[in-house]
């Protein structure tokens, strides 16, 4: 093609070559023109499309370029701009792709190809086409949308696979753990900004919030989800029984688009800052003990499987609390008396030997009682062994009554029960020990129609006067079961303690 552009102005080549030319050529043949100090810049030919596609007309461009340039997307204008000025200075190809506003307003890609050349007055002359390839670049982001999701799936499967090996890897209370590992990960993976366990009670009218994870910079709300009473929320009370009685999730989308019957719902969660929110239910034992859920604190686009990932989730939430309340329950039948409820002596032993090991650690003193429930054999010998059970049972419940919760209480062996007095100086234990024999002396059972009343005799002792060094588990009992035998020996329903025998 001739390059005499005289006095910096390309010649016109005859119309209908190029209109010819153009014709069986996809997308728009161009020659673009930009002046040597780069102000002014015109097409001095492109083809007929450019009307068809962008509502511009080809005369126009002849002499300014700037209509073109107007239905760049604003996002690809600069980078337009500084590639035609680094093909201008290098004369390397010129080519490019951006999106360019059609006729009907919507955005499509194209791409363009040119060779520039250097005309004798500095000007620079493009000769190439653009076309469309919208279609290439849908192409693309389906295999990267594919892509995507491959790498998704196999990302929550590998995260799901290696929550599961936690699970079943967990000695015995280490479940709170598990858990709180279980929401800090999904919370990681799913970009969310909490992530919670709350347990309904057994009559389902309150519910608690037992395990949270937040995200850097979320407020914590575990505090004040403590025992909420549901019935204060009726549309919530309904989404439960959903979640109870047809398996179903809860999904909010938009807090702020909850129906009239959920204002109440609506104005906590707005104060809560919460936007949308998944809960999907806990089941153990066939039935739902509570529920698993994740809020956003903005809008945000969640994904359509969304539910059936969460189900994946509780459902291993659920297997791992099953399977602990199970071990809880093989382990109560193991270390407590089946009659009473109590600890039994398997239970005792270790845990005083914890009780020994923070005394030696911290000077932390305590003190334990020994009690018999005199002449028990009589009450089985005259009204039966059953009358001896409910002796028995009546006497645990008012050792439990009468003693604090961070003491220990335990099933010895047959009438024989001990109970641990923890931090405990040596002179309150026998307040302590005079309130369980005057409740039990209060007490009075009825069997078979007759009315009777029982005693106890009680053996205690400090760990302070055990100077010897260690001091032991079977050292301290057998010195309160000599005491106890001593009461007995004083005519029962007494206590022996360091001071001697005292009747209360």
């Amino acid at each position: 093609m001739a390059s005499n552009y005289g006095a910096g102005q390309p010649d016109r080549m005859p119309a209908h070559f190029f209109r010819k030319l153009a014709s069986g050529v996809p997308g728009i043949l161009f020659t673009y023109w930009l002046s040597p100090d780069g102000q002014s810049h015109r097409y001095p030919y492109v083809s007929d499309q450019v009307q068809d596609l962008f509502g511009i007309e080809p005369a126009l461009l002849n002499e300014d370029a700037r209509a073109v340039f107007s239905v760049i997307h604003p996002e690809d204008a600069t980078g337009v701009a500084n590639s035609i000025v680094h093909s201008a200075q290098t004369l390397e190809p010129w080519c490019y792709r951006a999106r360019l506003k059609l006729l009907d307003g919507q955005y499509q890609w194209f791409e363009a190809h040119s060779v520039p050349e250097r005309q004798p007055d500095g000007s620079t002359i493009w000769y190439g086409q653009f076309h469309n390839i919208q279609h290439y670049k849908e192409l693309e982001q389906i295999l990267r949308d594919s892509e995507a999701e491959f790498q998704f799936q196999a990302g929550f499967q590998k995260l799901i696979a290696r929550l599961s090996g936690e699970f079943i890897q967990l000695g015995f209370g280490s479940i709170d753990e598990c858990i709180d590992e279980l929401l800090r990960s999904i919370g990681g993976f799913f970009g969310i900004d909490r992530a919670y366990v709350y347990g309904f009670s057994q009559d389902h009218l309150t519910m608690t919030n037992t395990h949270e994870w937040c995200a850097p910079g979320v407020a914590s709300l575990m505090a004040d989800q403590q025992s909420v009473a549901i019935q204060e929320f009726q549309w919530w009370q309904a989404q439960i029984n959903a979640m109870k009685n047809l398996n179903q999730v809860v999904f909010i989308e938009d807090v702020k688009r909850l129906p009239p019957e959920a204002n109440n719902e609506r104005a906590l969660l707005e104060s809560q800052g919460v936007s949308s929110m998944f809960c999907v239910p806990i089941w153990i034992r066939g039935q739902v003990m509570g529920f698993f859920g994740v809020d956003s604190l903005s809008h945000r686009s969640w994904r359509q499987d969304m539910a059936d990932l969460l189900i994946i989730v509780s459902g291993l939430l659920s297997g791992a609390l099953e399977r602990n309340r199970l071990e809880e329950d093989l382990l109560n039948q193991s270390i407590r008396d089946p009659l009473t409820g109590l600890h039994n002596r398997r239970y005792l032993m270790p845990r005083l030997d914890e009780v020994l090991a923070t005394c030696s650690r911290h000077g932390e003193r305590f003190c334990l009682a020994m009690f018999d429930i005199d002449h028990f054999k009589r009450i089985n010998d005259n009204l039966g062994h059953l009358a001896g059970d409910q002796v028995l049972v009546r006497f645990a419940e008012l050792l439990l009554a009468n003693t604090r919760n961070t003491d220990v209480v335990s099933r010895y062996g047959g009438e024989e029960f001990l109970v641990v007095f923890t931090e405990l100086a040596d002179a309150n234990v026998q307040p302590l020990v005079e309130r369980i024999m005057h409740a039990v002396r209060a007490e009075k059972f009825v069997i078979g129609g007759e009315t009777f009343g029982i005693t106890v005799s009680a053996g205690s002792v400090c760990v302070a006067e055990l100077t010897e060094e260690p001091v032991s588990p079977h050292a301290l009992i057998g010195l309160a079961d000599q005491r106890l035998y001593q009461a007995k020996q004083g005519g029962r329903d007494c206590l022996v303690d360091a001071s001697g025998l005292s009747r209360i």
